[in-house]
Parts: C-alpha cells; structure tokens; sequence
C-alpha cells in the first residue's frame, strides 16, 4: 500500500484522465477509480469486465502515468491484435503516455524500441500473447522486463481462458508470466465479453499465489445499440437487401460475413452497385487493411465487409451501425463484434440477417483449440526420439498433420509443459503429458451449447439485448425498450426489383482461378519420395478453374450438400451440368483444349464420369478415359501438406490405351476433370504423370475447391 491517500490519488488521477479524453470536466465512469486505485494505491491485482466504451483502456493509461510519477517501470501491455495496437499507442500519445509496440507487422523497428526501453524512454511497451514466446524475446528480452515492470496489463482477458469465446493458446501461457512477477508489481486484467465461468477462471489464473483479485464488472447493456434480426429466405435476397438498404443506413459502419470469399464476393458486389466499400479478412494485405481501418474511421467508405479478422479493439467512437450477413457460432462472439458500434453515439443500428448455411458454415470451420491425442502423442513421440530441436517444417514431414494445425497444437503442448519452443525450433522437455479427455469433453459440449443459444437469439420474442446480457451472466440484464422485440421493427423489409436481379446475378456468378503448384513441399526424403525444390516447369499443371469454392455464397450452397458427408454419389444434376459449361465457355485459355481425361474416383465414381461425359459432349471433345488407380490407393485427403503428396504420389497411373490416345493428340491441351480440390496434390501429381505420358498442357477443371 503506497502513502497516497484516497483523496489525494483521485484528484491526480481526475487531472490525468481530462487530459486523456482532452475535456476540461470529464469524471470517472463507476469503477474507473476504483480500479486506479488498487494498482496504484494498493499495487494488487484487478480484473475489469465491462461494457465495450465504458473506457478500460483509460484505467491503465492513467495507472500507467501515475505509477510511472512513482518511480516504477514501465507497463507491459499484452494486446491481441495489430489493430488494437495501433489504437492504444494513439490513445496513449494523446495522454502523453510513451508507449510503442513490438509485433510481427513492424520487426525493423524492434531494436529502436528495446533501446528506447533500456534507457527508460518508453512508460508502456505493447506486445502480442505469442511474441511472449519467441525464443529470442523470451529468453534476452523479457526476463530484464518482468524485473523492472511496473504495471502488467492483459487487455481482451477472455483470451486468457479456454472457455472464452476467442481462445488462445498463447495467452495461457500469461498464467505462469503472472505467477512469476515480482511481489507487489499490480496487474490488470480488462475484458467486455465474459460470462461467469470465464470470470472465474480468469481470476484463479491472476490470484496465482493466492494473491487477492478486485474483480470490478458493470452492467454490459448498449443503451445507444438497437438490436434487430431480420429473417430473409436465402442468401441471394440478403444481398439483394443490402443493395436496397445500405445507402439508407446512417454513417459508416461495418458488413461481417462469415467466410473470406463471403466478405469479397459481397464487396464486390456492393462497389460494382456504386456503394465506397473494402473487404477485409485475414487474407488482406496488412498494409492494405492498415488503410481500410484509416479510410473507415475517416468516413471516407461506407462500411468494411469483414470477416471476424476485424473485431477486437478496433476502435471507431461514431461507428453507425454493424450489420451480419450470417451469424457467429456464439451470443458472445456477436455481443463482442456488435459492441464496436455507438460507443460515442445516441444511436446505432445492429441487425443480424442469419442464412440456413449458418450451421453448417460453423461446422466446417470448426477448428478446436483442444488438442487430438493420437495426433498429439505421434508430436512427442518424434521429438523425443530426435533428442534435439525440430522446426515446424521438418516436424510437419514426420507427422500427418497440416500446418495450422500442427502450430496450434505444438502451442498448447507448450503451455502444458510437455514441448519448449527454442531456437531452432521445439523440443521435448521430457515431461509427463496426459490427455485431459473429460475436460476437453466439457469445452466441445459447452461450444454445441453456444451454437443453439445462437440460434435461440434469432428466434427470441423477448428482448435482444437482455438476452445476450444473460448470456455473459449479467446481474443487470433486463429489457431495453429499443430492438425490434420491444418495440416494432425498425429497419425495411422490402427489396428492390433491380438489387433481386444484381443479387441473383451475384449469386449466379461461376469460375474460381485455382493456381497450380510449383514447388513440393519440404521433408518429402523423410517419407520415402525423391521429390524436392520446383516442380519442372514441363511437369506442372496450367491454370484451372472451379465452379465454386465450398464457402461462395452462390454456388457453394449446392456444392456443400453435394459434398457433406453421408450424400449418396449420383450423376451431376442439370443445373449444376449448365453452370460447369458457363466456367468452360468463359475460360480465355490460349488454346483451346482437344479432349478430356478425368481422374479416377472411389468416393464418386458416377459423378466424376458424368461430368467428364457431359464435357465432353457439349464442347465436342473426345473423352480419352480415365486415369487408373494403383494398388497404393489414395490415402484419405487430411493431414499436412507432405502427407497428403504422400498419399497420393503413386496411386495413379497411365495404362498403355491413354498413353496411345496422348500421343495422337501432338502435344494438344488436355482438360483433367475431378470433382474436388483441396490441397490440389492429386490433379499435380496426376498432371505430371499425364505431361510425362506424351500429354501436352493439362488444364484442371473441377467442380469445387474447398476454400
């Protein structure tokens, strides 16, 4: 406990905060003080839930100032996303608060910063959850940094459980930072999207020690949000909503959708209709998204057609409105997105248009943050048996599991201690790790449960923002008197007949460019094939198309009952027959193909071969057969990269009757029909065994890439 009495500490602190939001008579929110004051008077630790605006990022600007007034070291603040950076060292320069970020968008500026911090230039480094863990950082940097810090901040807290909505294994590993931190060094945990169960886990991860937690948590209602759902019968008449409605809405705001080519498909669609709209997902260029964030705060576009990649902590005050073009998987995950509209506003309009597809949107992207257990052993099994580090590109040639995939899970047997990251890449610690079956049991039934309630606030005759008030446990949850449940609906409903047809146009669009490989992946010795470096150029496919990606909002619908599990094989249906003969009709291929080949298919025989035939009966070119399939079948299209080349790099080849056929043809453009493409290893390596039979160009056609 400092000397500082209570008085005193709230006038310094009133005087910091008015020059923060730059207003002469600006007061603390309810719990603002309080907070400042347990870091700062009592040095302890708090956790802050509360409503996204309520101005958690000022609690720890001005604790920072008036810590740093006190002689102590600077604030390490742990911030999830760049964009939340980016607002935070902004705020912090307003408040007159140093402040600089170490983050994976700017490594040249990284030594500068480091500097600045030794010479105690800097009041609040930003850092990410998983630079925590880089080898260099962790072991050079951060321990002379948890010696002198002052204040420790871990903003976006939910992340910090696994049965927060946005998980990461990077911020469990805050557990054991805290757990270390110097006696009497505060810290501070802030988030606006946290339920009862996520509180508590939080607080026993910051109370490690058994040092007491002043968890401060305030009524989570938006009163300036009025919350609607408008439900509409497919996705075609949601886009032909919005190309209605869009220019009505007030201000700017953001679109989400649920997938990458959802947000650029409805993009598009929108600037084609004169509407100043960007995508941004995960897949934008980060400097490109940098200047979206600018173009939008700045008013100068409509509204950002995002995917979930824009959420956390971007921070525009006026932000209108937010519109969903499908739902999240969970009430919080949209309380947490919706919560970026009308914090500095009377007014702003939240309304969700939910698709049929949702479920199973949510189904395929279900990627689980708990670890497979055989997957997990075959990870540790190899990393003992080689003694020494692996890197992630040679641990993915030893085990069959894709890259993303193999990098989440190497992170979470590194915050359970069984694997360390080190330079050079991850080793075993030799420590015991034991699958917790029943409790990552409990986290996948506790996701299922989201999902209904998700679909339960869609279909709610009460009040909508009492409802996701309840969801995060909020004591104060009661009726808004504002969504549409309360009063009336407040948004239109009709559709123009001229947006029907641009949607429907939209809707119908056909052909996705799928790029073919050029290189074979490393570690390919490792798993018994001589195949590394380039592909020769006289080996490799030609550009190809797709109908449609799985996740399109038009034909990906049809394509993904097509292809869900379970769907008997049959020949191609009409309709989808007549969209395959549009992609090939607009194909601006140099020359013309001069017959077609289709690949073998044990799944979905009928379909393939009638989609060949139906080719080659409208563009009159001859139907050369099929490619066989040897006794080492295709092994199954999951696992990594090297793997899944594996899996399929001799199981096909050319019988002698095909190989005659390529020959006929002098060296002619073939078209290699499949039905779908994933890591687009098959049609490569079918490619290359047809251009080696005597084959000219192979231009790969299919009826579906899954993203």
């Amino acid at each position: 406990m400092s000397d500082d009495t209570t008085e005193d500490l709230h006038a310094e602190a009133l005087e910091a905060l008015r020059r923060l939001v730059d207003s002469a008579d600006a007061s603390f929110h309810d719990g603002q003080f309080e907070a400042i004051e347990t870091l700062v008077r009592g040095r302890s630790r708090a956790l802050v839930v509360q409503r996204t605006g309520w101005g958690k990022s000022a609690v720890y600007f001005v604790a920072t100032l008036l810590l740093r007034r006190r002689g102590t070291g600077p604030t390490i603040l742990v911030s999830p996303l760049l964009a939340l950076m980016r607002d935070q060292v902004a705020a912090a320069e307003r408040a007159g608060v140093r402040a600089a970020s170490i983050n994976s968008a700017n490594p040249l500026e990284w030594n500068d910063i480091l500097a600045r911090l030794r010479s105690d230039e800097l009041d609040v480094l930003l850092v990410s959850p998983e630079r925590l863990n880089n080898p260099r950082f962790r072991d050079e940097q951060l321990p002379a940094l948890m010696a002198r810090v002052g204040l420790l901040v871990v903003d976006e807290a939910h992340c910090i459980s696994d049965w927060g909505h946005d998980f990461r294994p990077d911020y469990r590993r805050l557990r054991d930072l805290i757990a270390g931190m110097p006696v009497g060094v505060p810290v501070l945990a802030t988030t606006a999207t946290a339920n009862e169960r996520v509180v508590h886990d939080v607080e026993e991860q910051l109370g490690s020690g058994g040092v007491g937690v002043l968890t401060i948590r305030g009524p989570l209602a938006r009163k300036s949000l009025r919350l609607g759902v408008l439900r509409l019968p497919d996705a075609a008449t949601r886009l032909a909503w919005l190309l209605s409605h869009l220019g009505d809405l007030p201000g700017s705001g953001i679109i989400y959708a649920l997938t990458v080519s959802a947000a650029e498909d409805t993009a598009r669609l929108l600037r084609e209709a004169g509407h100043a709209v960007r995508a941004y997902t995960g897949q934008t260029d980060p400097a490109e998204r940098e200047e979206s964030e600018r173009l939008l705060k700045e008013n100068r576009v409509k509204a950002l057609v995002a995917t979930s990649a824009l959420g956390m902590g971007f921070d525009k005050p006026d932000l209108a409105f937010v519109l969903h073009l499908g739902a999240p998987s969970t009430p919080v995950a949209y309380y947490q997105q919706v919560g970026r509209a009308g914090r500095a506003s009377d007014r702003a309009d939240v309304l969700l248009l939910p698709g049929p597809e949702d479920q199973a949107i949510w189904q395929y992207f279900a990627t689980s943050s708990m670890p497979d257990e055989a997957k997990a052993t075959a990870v540790l099994d190899e990393l003992a048996h080689e003694g020494g580090p692996l890197s992630t590109v040679a641990l993915e040639a030893r085990v069959d599991i894709r890259r993303s995939r193999l990098e989440l899970l190497l992170k979470v047997l590194d915050v359970d201690g069984a694997v360390a990251r080190v330079q050079g890449g991850w080793l075993s610690t030799g420590l015991p790790w034991r699958y917790d079956a029943e409790r990552y049991g409990r986290i996948a039934e506790a996701r299922t449960r989201e999902q209904q309630a998700m679909i339960a606030y869609e279909t709610t005759t009460g009040c909508r923002m009492e409802f996701l008030q309840r969801e995060l446990d909020d004591p104060a949850a009661a009726p808004c008197g504002r969504c549409d449940n309360c009063t009336a609906p407040w948004y239109p409903t009709d559709v123009a007949a001229q947006a029907s047809a641009s949607a429907d146009a939209a809707m119908n669009r056909v052909g996705v460019l799928v790029e073919p490989r050029a290189q074979w992946p490393s570690g390919m010795d490792k798993l018994g094939l001589g195949l590394r470096g380039n592909i020769a150029r006289d080996d490799r496919l030609e550009p190809g198309r797709v109908l449609a990606r799985l996740t399109d909002l038009g034909w990906g619908g049809p394509l993904r009952a097509l292809f869900a599990t379970g769907t008997p094989d049959a020949e191609i249906s009409p309709s989808l027959a007549d969209a395959c003969v549009r992609v090939l009709a607009d194909w601006e291929w140099e020359t013309r193909p001069a017959a077609v080949v289709a690949m073998p298919s044990r799944s979905r025989p009928l379909l393939v071969a009638s989609l060949a035939r139906t080719i080659s009966e409208v563009g009159r070119l001859p139907l050369l057969g099929s490619l066989a399939l040897t006794a080492a079948a295709p092994s199954g299209d999951g696992g990594n990269s090297a793997y899944r080349l594996a899996g399929v790099a001799e199981s096909f080849m050319v019988e002698p009757e095909l190989a005659e056929s390529l020959a006929a043809l002098d060296g002619a453009p073939i078209l290699l029909v499949d039905d779908l493409v994933d890591s687009r290893w098959t049609i490569t390596v079918a490619g290359r065994l047809l251009r080696r039979a005597g084959a000219g160009p192979v231009l790969p056609f299919a009826l579906a890439a899954r993203a």
